[in-house]
């Protein structure tokens, strides 16, 4: 079974987890703003709903929860247990993140040893949490997928996941799916605004576009960021809000872009090096927000395509370890014909 609903979002007033004081400063913003009940965690109305079906008729499934981070999975999973066993769930979960424990060792005494003991709890069964799930080696997953069979009558599971690909078709089958998409940014910014009034953080308006541009649908990278901003300046500006999280402002990507268009090759190599090195960019975050604005730049559809395609091939390319300053000689190499193409296209 395999259902697809938009990403979790925030509503109402904040709530920090019950065992957390809300007044304590020193708590990640991440961790106090985070939904409690599922009455605090929404999408569609389809997800809660289904969510609460299975509780009400006590025929919770496995599970299997993916997406990109920051769109409500752990939140989710994590008031589907209050709901259930209530203040005392942590006594009748095992949460285990499988980025750091993800051997099959994990999975033959921690996850199996909890799985074959039977709860006294009126629900009559336990639930198990495995957190970045498509970190596990196959051997473990070959060694989880014969313990969801084996314990079924005693455990639910949940699997949470970045890139369902990585897990294994047998778990994914025995799972029903919900898939988590980025927030829409809407939702992004009326949960910030939310956060900003109860925290009294001074956030201009162009900090704001920015902080939402930068969060890219992840509710936990807005809040980090903005926690951090928050601590660092007395004014969260555009400026800011760049400078926390180290991406390169938007005009110093409209200058690189401008001049591989249009200054001599070897001008524009010394500068876009002389940029790198006063900013401590690398060629990644260039060409990352090069992405963005190429869609302001008037070139015709078959040099965009050109260009879009050389950065994509770029970005392969440095990800598998090529060299920067072989791949920024090629790359201004595109942008040369790309303009010698829109100037036969003219």
């Amino acid at each position: 079974m395999d259902v697809d609903f938009p990403s979790v979002i925030f509503k109402g007033k904040a709530k920090a987890k019950d065992d957390i004081p809300l007044d304590n400063d020193n708590l990640p913003w991440v961790e106090k703003y985070r939904p409690v009940t599922l009455d605090d965690v929404v999408s569609h109305k389809d997800i809660i709903t289904t969510i609460e079906r299975f509780i009400a008729k006590n025929r919770l499934p496995h599970l299997l929860f993916y997406g990109p981070p920051g769109t409500g999975k752990t939140s989710t999973i994590l008031a589907v247990a209050r709901r259930i066993y209530g203040a005392d769930y942590k006594k009748q979960i095992l949460e285990l993140n499988a980025s750091d424990e993800r051997g099959i060792d994990v999975v033959r005494e921690q996850v199996k040893q909890f799985a074959e003991t039977r709860t006294l709890f009126s629900k009559g069964f336990k639930l198990i949490i495995l957190d970045e799930a498509d970190m596990m080696t196959q051997q473990a997953q070959a060694a989880l997928r014969r313990v969801i069979e084996q314990y079924t009558k005693n455990v639910r599971f949940c699997i949470i996941c970045n890139y369902v690909n990585k897990i294994t078709p047998a778990i994914q089958s025995r799972c029903t799916r919900f898939r988590f998409s980025p927030l829409p940014i809407a939702q992004v910014e009326k949960r910030v605004a939310t956060v900003v009034e109860s925290e009294n953080v001074n956030l201009t308006d162009d900090g704001r576009k920015a902080l939402l541009k930068l969060s890219r649908g992840d509710m936990r990278r807005a809040l980090n960021v903005l926690q951090a901003c928050h601590a660092a300046y007395d004014i969260v500006g555009e400026t800011e809000i760049y400078n926390c999280t180290g991406n390169p402002h938007p005009n110093d990507i409209k200058t690189v872009v401008e001049s591989m268009l249009a200054d001599e090759f070897t001008t524009s190599y010394q500068m876009i090096t002389k940029l790198k090195t006063e900013r401590g960019l690398a060629l990644q975050d260039l060409l990352t927000g090069a992405y963005h604005f190429l869609d302001e730049v008037e070139l015709p559809p078959n040099a965009l395509i050109y260009l879009l395609d050389h950065l994509a091939t770029t970005e392969h390319r440095l990800a598998s370890g090529g060299s920067e300053k072989m791949q920024l000689t090629a790359l201004l190499g595109a942008f040369k014909n790309a303009v010698e193409l829109a100037a036969k296209a003219a």
